[in-house]
């Protein structure tokens, strides 16, 4: 203790009886609450009237909660009621049984089927077995709704066919359709920005597709902000596609690292315009292997373990069996989620078609649904599948997507 501050309490204690209690008892009591009482000091700080609770104690409840077991049990749930498999059929056997004789002496044999005991144990394709992922995931326990498009074309989705306003309000009636439809499952919105679009023209290094500018994505990125948090979702999330026409994905990711930095912001890969033969994007579907998809994965894995992120999303396109080969070699990680995305358009009996035969088939983790506001109309009285309908898949589609 300093010195002078000592002197002047000694001169306090030894003052006059007129003026010696009134100082030793202010001392005494400050001395009291310094040594015997710190919690009173250290704990809690008055501010105003307002109580501030001490940083190193905020910071040991942040680490408790960080620190929460993951729920196996309700996660296995989740996934078994996206899977959404029917009723496994009762096996039966039959059971002969003598119940007395004729007249001529024989045995009167009843004959009956009765289930076995015990049932047999039916595997199923869904849900798939995969790495159960790290605190933060948003899936299965929730649905993300996307918009999809590019703001340089009207053309190219509804993302950039309506302004923004205009655009923000038809993707809330979508998002409350779905909360109404399956009040079970937190609804998040997002927005799927065209962030490498394939082009017609080769472009100055014949890759036949072009970038779009930072400042194109922070547009996206700070429309995002302006969509409400929904209840039990959370605010909305941003996807950037790539379309790599004659380049790879291994040339195109790391162009949006800083981007995919950000907690909120996801990844999609659209195998339809990988062009491996080299002929010009829109001339014949591409095709994306289990090698490519990989790479988005560990990519993606490293930028989430690196800056200490929430996993990430990956969505893949697919439409035909020949877009994503050798499935069985895609590898999710605790860190990347993987959505296979149904990306047909047509009347519904043929998307439903293509659901079944190349999504559902070959399993992987997660399925997303595409419906297109135009071109799944073009068959004459034809009408877009509803939350409901889509709610009767097997399985249930995680993510889905409007253009």
């Amino acid at each position: 203790m300093n010195k002078k501050i000592l002197v002047k309490i000694k001169n306090i204690i030894l003052c006059d009886s007129k003026n010696c209690y009134p100082f030793l008892f202010l001392v005494v009591i400050i001395l009291v609450l310094f040594f015997l009482v710190p919690e009173f000091l250290s704990s809690k700080i008055s501010n105003g009237g307002n109580v501030i609770e001490d940083k190193n104690i905020t910071e040991k409840k942040e680490s408790i909660l960080e620190i929460l077991p993951f729920d196996k049990e309700v996660y296995d749930k989740k996934m078994q009621e996206l899977a959404n498999n029917p009723p496994d059929p009762i096996i039966y056997k039959t059971v002969k049984t003598v119940i007395g004789k004729d007249k001529n002496g024989k045995d009167i044999i009843k004959t009956e089927k009765v289930p076995l005991d015990p049932q047999p144990i039916i595997s199923h394709l869904w849900p798939v077995k995969a790495v159960y992922p790290n605190n933060g995931a948003l899936l299965p326990m929730n649905r993300i709704i996307a918009y999809y498009g590019n703001l340089y074309s009207r053309k190219m989705g509804v993302l950039g066919e309506y302004d923004e306003s205009e655009m923000l309000k038809r993707l809330d009636v979508e998002v409350k359709k779905w909360e109404a439809a399956d009040p079970k499952t937190p609804v998040i919105p997002a927005l799927h920005y065209i962030a490498v679009v394939a082009q017609a023209s080769a472009g100055k290094d014949g890759k036949y597709r072009a970038r779009m500018p930072s400042s194109e994505i922070d547009k996206v990125l700070k429309i995002a902000e302006k969509i409400p948090a929904r209840p039990g979702g959370g605010n909305a999330v941003v996807f950037l596609d790539i379309q790599v026409a004659l380049s790879n994905l291994q040339a195109e990711i790391p162009a949006f690292e800083k981007y995919l930095k950000m907690p909120n912001v996801h990844l999609g890969i659209d195998p339809e315009f990988s062009m491996k033969t080299g002929k010009k994007p829109g001339k014949v579907i591409g095709t994306f292997d289990a090698s490519d998809v990989n790479f988005a994965v560990q990519y993606l894995s490293k930028i989430v373990k690196a800056n200490n992120l929430p996993p990430k999303v990956l969505v893949v396109h697919r439409f035909t069996q020949g877009m994503v080969t050798n499935y069985k070699e895609i590898k999710p990680t605790a860190d990347v989620q993987i959505v296979m995305h149904m990306d047909g358009w047509g009347d519904k009996a043929k998307k439903i078609g293509t659901y079944k035969q190349f999504i559902y088939k070959e399993p992987i983790q997660f399925t997303g649904f595409k419906l297109f506001y135009k071109n799944d109309l073009f068959t004459p009285g034809s009408v877009m599948l509803s939350p409901l309908e889509l709610l009767k898949l097997n399985p249930k589609p995680s993510y889905i997507q409007y253009q």
